[in-house]
């Protein structure tokens, strides 16, 4: 069964992602130069590439052309993912841009988005039941994974309708548990991600009133790779870019090598392909890198990571010791910045993308 373990924990990350003043590296050193690398993923339809890329031998082949080596390590719980990159066991890490934000970034990490991979284009979704009007979840209790990214959406669904988050009461609901909850009556609202959304749709009375599609670019999917090895060692980022963008354009093609892949990724995912393309059906890929530069370059994402901070530090995931949403900086291209320009620990790097897009890698 395909786990939708992405973005699914983030409530048992507070010992970390309240991290500015408890799990802060410091100042980071300049890293030295190597040949070895880990590059963690875990299970999420638009993170699969990564999976069959070294299945197929496409790592490999990039690796070699730098004379490096890559491991592209699962890890079976995205949370553990994203706090073995914070911690250093891995140089990289797919992570969603709240997260990113949240975690190694608000922990002092300083952390470059080297590929903006895909967005959540209906992936993500508020249900209720016995109605389709979103201002009806006034009142309501909402179950959802709290401090997740269903808590930011359900935070911009509220404010499209001109509701606050106190509005409803949310329960903290497992990714795991969510299904099995929304088949209660008691539960007349829910915020959730595929597959168990897919599921959720199924239930007698159930609509879904708002979704990442509503709001598109601002739920992303990222690599990300530890800034001062990237400094110390650029050839990991042309490696990397070269392996997704390969990858990309063969899961892309619509003939039976196409098919093959995507089918290869299904199983990888654990999941049918039929689970599989349903999913990517609501996942917009950046396929083209330069579409990918042009989607970072652009203020949008300056809007949108302004919200998402605005939101984090609202629920106290930059932890005690941060007295503004400012006190996270991070970097955009242009010289762009946002919050605190001393303290930048979170940056979208399009440099490696553009290579791609220049056939420079």
């Amino acid at each position: 069964m395909f786990e939708g373990i992405r973005r699914a924990g983030i409530a048992a990350l507070l010992a970390c992602a309240v991290a500015v003043s408890g799990c802060s590296q410091g100042p980071q050193e300049d890293a030295a130069p190597k040949t070895d690398f880990k590059i963690g993923w875990s299970i999420y339809a638009g993170w699969m590439p990564w999976p069959y890329a070294e299945q197929a031998g496409i790592v490999k082949k990039w690796a070699d052309k730098y004379g490096l080596k890559i491991d592209i390590v699962q890890v079976n719980d995205y949370v553990e993912s994203v706090n073995q990159y914070t911690a250093g066991q891995l140089d990289g890490v797919t992570v969603a841009n709240m997260d990113a934000l949240t975690i190694p970034a608000a922990g002092g990490k300083d952390t470059s988005a080297i590929i903006v991979g895909d967005y959540s284009n209906g992936n993500d979704g508020v249900l209720l039941k016995g109605t389709n009007r979103l201002a009806d979840i006034k009142g309501r209790q909402v179950n959802l994974v709290e401090l997740s990214v269903s808590h930011y959406l359900l935070a911009r669904a509220l404010e499209s309708v001109g509701l606050k988050m106190t509005d409803v009461r949310t329960v903290n609901t497992a990714d795991a548990d969510i299904a099995g909850a929304f088949t209660s009556p008691e539960v007349k609202a829910a915020v959730a991600w595929n597959p168990q959304l897919l599921t959720m749709k199924k239930e007698p009375n159930a609509y879904e009133v708002f979704s990442s599609a509503n709001i598109p670019g601002e739920i992303l999917d990222l690599l990300v790779v530890d800034t001062a090895t990237l400094k110390a060692n650029p050839n990991l980022g042309k490696a990397l870019t070269g392996i997704w963008y390969e990858t990309l354009a063969l899961m892309q093609r619509d003939d039976e090598e196409g098919r093959k892949a995507r089918a290869a990724m299904a199983q990888l995912a654990g999941t049918t392909p039929e689970m599989f393309e349903a999913q990517l059906a609501t996942t917009y890929l950046y396929a083209e890198p330069a579409k990918a530069v042009a989607a970072t370059s652009d203020p949008a994402l300056i809007e949108t990571m302004k919200r998402v901070r605005d939101f984090s530090f609202s629920q106290g995931l930059f932890g005690q010791g941060a007295r503004s949403a400012d006190a996270v900086g991070m970097a955009f291209p242009g010289g762009r910045t946002l919050g605190d320009k001393d303290h930048i620990t979170l940056r979208f790097d399009d440099n490696f993308m553009k290579m791609a897009a220049d056939g420079g890698l």
